[in-house]
C-alpha cells in the first residue's frame, strides 16, 4: 500500500479530477489517500468522501497547509508517501512508475515529470512557462510545484513539517541531489494561473518560501541565484525565447516590488490563492 496525502483547502471545484486520475483503475488496498480538509467553509470534505473507501477524509479547523501536512502524515500508515495539492492531476500509472522508483533503495526523494496545462490561456502565461520549464529549478530533480514523494528512509530524516511556506523546498532538503530524482516515464498535470497578475501574486508566496530557505537553511540556497542567472543568459542564445523571457523577466521584478512593499507592511507571510485556475471540474 501507498500513502497519498493531499491537504485541501476550499477545493471542492477541483478536487474530483485530482481523486478521479489517481482513483481510476487502483485495485483493493493499493492506495491510502489521505484528503485532510482544513478550515474549509464548503463541500470539500463531502465531495472527497465519495471517493470512500479508497479515500479517507481528516478534518481540521485550522486553514494551514503545513498543519494539514502534519496531520495526514502523522495518520498515515504506508510508504511510499506522496504528498500532492489538490489541484494537480497525477495518473495511477504515474504513481506506480514513481513507487518503483522509490522501492529500489538509492533514491528517497521523487516525483513525476511536471506537465502544464496551458488550455485556454493567454500569450503571456503560455510565454512565461515556456522559459520558466526550462530553469534549473524545473530540470534539475525538482521536487515540488504540487507533487512530491518519499521513501521509507527519508521518512525517518524528519518528524513534522516546520512552519515555513514552503514545504517542498524543506522536503528537498531532506536527500542529497542522488537522493532525489524527476520521474522520466511518469508525468502530473499542474493548472496554471489565468492572468499574469494572478502568477506574479502566486510567485510572491513562492519567493517569501525562497527567503524563509535561505535563512534557515543558507546552504540549500548557495549558488542558486548563480545557476538562475547562468540559465538565463544561456536561453537569451535562443531568439525565439526572447519574448518568453521579456515576459519571465516583468513578472519577476514585479514579483520582487510587491514582496518589499508587503514586507515593509509587514504582509509578505499572507497566503496568496490563485483562484483563476480553480474552476469547477467536468
Amino acid at each position: 500500500m501507498t500513502s497519498i496525502i493531499i491537504p485541501a483547502h476550499n477545493e471542492a471545484n477541483v478536487i474530483r479530477r485530482c481523486l478521479d486520475a489517481m482513483t481510476q483503475g487502483a485495485e483493493p488496498g493499493e492506495l491510502e489517500i489521505l484528503v485532510v480538509c482544513n478550515g474549509c467553509t464548503d463541500n470539500t470534505a463531502e465531495v472527497a468522501r465519495s471517493y470512500a473507501p479508497l479515500v479517507t477524509v481528516l478534518e481540521s479547523e485550522i486553514p494551514s497547509k503545513n498543519a494539514a501536512l502534519n496531520l495526514g502524515h502523522a495518520r498515515a500508515s504506508s510508504y511510499p508517501r506522496f504528498y500532492v495539492d489538490a489541484d494537480i492531476v497525477m495518473p495511477l500509472e504515474s504513481i506506480r512508475r514513481t513507487i518503483d522508483v522509490l522501492t529500489g533503495g538509492k533514491i528517497h526523494g521523487a516525483a513525476p515529470r511536471i506537465r502544464v496545462d496551458l488550455e485556454g490561456r493567454g500569450w503571456p502565461i503560455r510565454a512565461y512557462y515556456k522559459v520558466w520549464l526550462r530553469t534549473p529549478y524545473v530540470e534539475k530533480g525538482m521536487l515540488g510545484s504540487g507533487v512530491y514523494a518519499i521513501s521509507e528512509e527519508g521518512g525517518s530524516r524528519f518528524t513534522t513539517f516546520p512552519d515555513i511556506i514552503a514545504d517542498d523546498g524543506f522536503a528537498r532538503l531532506l536527500f542529497e541531489p542522488d537522493e532525489r530524482l524527476t520521474v522520466e516515464d511518469a508525468w502530473f498535470l499542474m493548472t496554471p494561473p489565468v492572468t499574469l497578475r494572478s502568477l506574479i501574486h502566486i510567485n510572491v508566496r513562492r519567493r517569501v518560501g525562497r527567503f524563509e530557505m535561505a535563512a534557515l537553511h543558507p546552504e540549500t540556497t548557495k549558488g542558486e541565484a548563480k545557476h538562475q542567472r547562468g540559465a538565463l543568459y544561456r536561453l537569451f542564445a535562443n531568439p525565439t525565447l526572447w519574448p518568453g523571457l521579456a515576459v519571465y523577466l516583468y513578472a519577476k521584478v514585479a514579483c520582487m516590488a510587491i514582496y518589499l512593499v508587503r514586507e515593509r507592511q509587514g504582509r509578505h507571510k499572507e497566503w496568496n490563492r490563485d483562484d483563476t485556475s480553480r474552476k469547477a471540474s467536468h
